[in-house]
């Protein structure tokens, strides 16, 4: 059984945290910290432009001695998004998270924003997928 980016968003919900790009770094972080999430989608008019997360912050203004007061989300977001569709598998989302470097992929279904995996519901997939196959064999090899 083969689990694709639909069946984790089955399981842990569709819902996606954003904020728009002119709101404060402060904002976002504060946003973050409430919702218990480390990155969030970056919107302008109902569409995404880009993503924003604690690595985002860490390395872009606190590293460089800024303040979350004074600059915008749009100063620090990653514009380049990655992203994947809903039949893609869990590996194949796996290999561009690890190839890109990223750790959060928004799902994209017909041109429309339908949820959000971490690298963390991609890892929790495949270990779930490995230790049903492993049982599967183990009742094989038991004669089950």
């Amino acid at each position: 059984m083969v689990k694709t980016v639909r069946d984790i968003l089955g399981l842990k919900g569709a819902q996606v945290f954003s904020i728009d790009r002119e709101a404060s770094v402060f904002s976002a972080l504060e946003k973050m910290s409430k919702e218990n999430v480390g990155a969030l989608l970056v919107m302008q008019e109902g569409r995404l432009v880009g993503v924003v997360s604690e690595r985002d912050y860490a390395r872009k203004v606190i590293l460089k001695g800024l303040s979350s007061l004074q600059l915008s989300v749009r100063q620090i977001m990653t514009e380049m998004v990655c992203y994947a569709h809903p039949e893609q598998t869990v590996e194949e989302c796996m290999a561009v998270v690890t190839e890109k470097r990223c750790r959060h992929l928004p799902v994209i279904d017909d041109d429309e924003l339908v949820g959000m995996v971490s690298i963390g519901d991609l890892v929790k997939a495949s270990i779930a997928e490995k230790e049903f196959i492993i049982g599967q064999l183990e009742n094989y090899i038991k004669g089950g």
